[in-house]
């Protein structure tokens, strides 16, 4: 079953969940939370809010088989291996394998995510 549709909503009804490690490549943990805003249980597409609670840090690396892209929407976000701190309104795209993280966000930051695995 392919992503459901849906026309315009308020997403402020469905419920942050915490974050496990198998969702996030590996950088789940305290701190992490999600909104699953659409979702093909078939092919593991998905689109999501993502957000960090501020002073939250991951350890780990980050690298999956799939494509992403993401938008920081609030907040600010540091790649701790890069050096590089991401603000509001700077887009990222991830092809599969690509590493990144691990991460670290002061203020807290929230992101608009989609996932695909290219057919």
């Amino acid at each position: 079953m392919p992503k459901p549709e849906f026309e315009f909503f308020k997403p402020d009804k469905i419920p942050w969940q915490p974050v496990e490690g198998s969702v996030t490549g590996g950088a789940g943990g305290k701190g992490i939370s999600q909104k699953i805003l659409a979702q093909d249980p078939q092919t593991g597409d998905a689109t999501r809010l993502l957000r960090f609670d501020p002073g939250t840090e991951t350890e780990e690396t980050i690298t999956h088989d799939f494509w992403e892209e993401v938008w920081l929407i609030e907040g600010d976000l540091t790649d701790l291996a890069k050096k590089e701190t991401y603000t509001a309104g700077m887009y990222a795209c991830r092809p599969p394998g690509m590493v990144h993280g691990p991460y670290r966000s002061k203020q807290g930051c929230v992101t608009f995510e989609v996932r695909y695995y290219k057919k």
